[in-house]
């Protein structure tokens, strides 16, 4: 696999462009509350309860959480942790968080601290009940996590947890949409594997010209079910020049043109056999069997792709394509570490994992076993640390280099945001998947949608 960008200097830059233009999100005001929560007492035993949807996904995902938890057991051994996956069945875990949280709730006992995702992040600080990490701990501690000791944390992710002045949460793991694609098979459909496409038309292009010559399938867009909740969708909609909801929040604006339009390309890709109709697991999986010659994903599937490629394939990466001459607009997937407790002691021991989880010696797990990038970004401009790595893993390049566009995954409001979410993707996948109408679908799941918006 050759590069034509050296990583490294995308790195900087992004890292350069991303201090000057920062991300949206609620910077924390300038008063420093008191810290109420007292460090635990020498040999002080604990037990708390870590929920998690790495924990539902199997390999990579759940062999490196595994690791880092018996890491943080030997550093902590007063510490006991139980690490679970949420409750449910649905193919992507994280779908269950949700719900599984509030079951057990209403039972009383919660999780002590949970793995939530940013688009989750009004509904677990007004209902969930999410505790302000600076109120807790102190401004100045929280700070402290955020510098690190060698290496900050990255500006796009810094606020991502921050809400009406407080930070409640610690960003943890996000990417980008990348495109992944088989060089193999792209050689086999007479196709330059040194040249990926850059838009969507020539996306179609390719994946009908793989499909015709190889018999496999084109391109897999996972973002277009329930399944895949709507971050990607997001990033495809504001690619096309719109948005799935009006800047403050109020309207829902996913049945305008540019969301039609883009649930009418991927529809195309359906009915012209350039995309075969298949659920997100099935989409991922025959991708990673290289039965698919390109896959829109996130890079937290990225260590699964490595391991189904390795010896029999060739795996390579390309930015998100963009419509026409329209610049792209990434979004980020992921989530952050939230304290749930009302314990002290809890919540001091679970603020211990959330550092430990957040520091550099994490993060060089996460990022060489699975592929989320590191959110102390400069991690990966130090040759001692992430750099050399960095540097022969060119599959990393597009999501480093689309730090410096990305735009927050937007959290819908109110207490039936899943509703309003679920009836969104269950049109788009409707639409693309089974042939329904994109103007029609969109509008009466808007319409549904917006009796669900609480009142302004």
């Amino acid at each position: 696999m050759k590069r034509t960008v050296p990583l490294l200097g995308l790195v900087s830059a992004a890292v350069l462009a991303l201090t000057s233009c920062g991300l949206g999100g609620t910077t924390t005001n300038s008063a420093t509350p008191t810290a109420q929560v007292p460090e635990l007492r020498p040999g002080q035993q604990v037990s708390i309860v870590f929920e998690s949807y790495n924990y539902g996904l199997a390999g990579p995902w759940t062999d490196t959480f595994n690791a880092l938890i018996a890491d943080f057991t030997k550093k902590f051994p007063n510490i006991k942790v139980t690490a679970q996956k949420p409750q449910g069945n649905s193919p992507n875990p994280a779908t269950d968080t949700i719900s599984s949280i509030q079951n057990q709730m209403v039972a009383g006992h919660p999780p002590d601290i949970a793995q939530l995702g940013f688009s989750d992040l009004d509904f677990t600080v007004h209902q969930l009940q999410a505790k302000p990490l600076d109120t807790l701990f102190g401004r100045q501690a929280v700070q402290q996590n955020f510098d690190g000791a060698r290496f900050h944390y990255h500006p796009r992710a810094r606020t991502l947890d921050d809400w009406d002045g407080h930070t409640y949460g610690v960003p943890f793991v996000f990417s980008t949409p990348v495109l992944y694609y088989n060089a193999s098979l792209f050689t086999a459909a007479g196709l330059d594997p040194a040249k990926p496409p850059v838009t969507w038309q020539e996306v179609a292009d390719y994946g009908k010209a793989i499909n015709a010559r190889t018999g496999r399938g084109g391109v897999y867009i996972d973002c277009l079910t329930k399944s895949a909740k709507d971050w990607c969708f997001q990033s495809l909609v504001r690619s096309d020049g719109g948005r799935v909801i009006s800047e403050d929040r109020r309207t829902l604006t996913y049945a305008d043109a540019p969301a039609v339009e883009a649930t009418r390309m991927a529809q195309d890709l359906v009915t012209t056999g350039a995309m075969p109709k298949l659920a997100q697991k099935q989409g991922y999986e025959a991708f990673a069997r290289g039965e698919i010659g390109m896959i829109l994903e996130t890079s937290a599937i990225q260590g699964t792709f490595v391991a189904g490629a390795k010896d029999k394939w060739d795996l390579r990466s390309a930015p998100m394509p963009r419509f026409g001459d329209k610049p792209a607009v990434p979004t980020n997937s992921g989530a952050g570490l939230h304290i749930l407790s009302s314990d002290p002691a809890k919540q001091r021991a679970a603020w211990e994992l959330i550092q430990y989880l957040t520091s550099e010696e994490s993060y060089v797990k996460i990022s060489q076993n699975i592929g989320y990038l590191p959110l102390r970004s400069e991690m990966m401009t130090d040759p001692a640390v992430l750099g050399s790595w960095a540097a022969q893993n060119p599959l990393l390049a597009p999501n480093v280099a689309q730090l410096a566009t990305m735009e927050p995954w937007v959290s819908l409001p109110g207490n039936d945001y899943l509703q309003i979410r679920d009836g969104m993707m269950d049109a788009v996948e409707s639409v693309v998947f089974q042939g329904k109408d994109p103007q029609t679908t969109l509008s009466a799941a808007r319409a549904e949608g917006a009796e669900l918006l609480p009142a302004s």
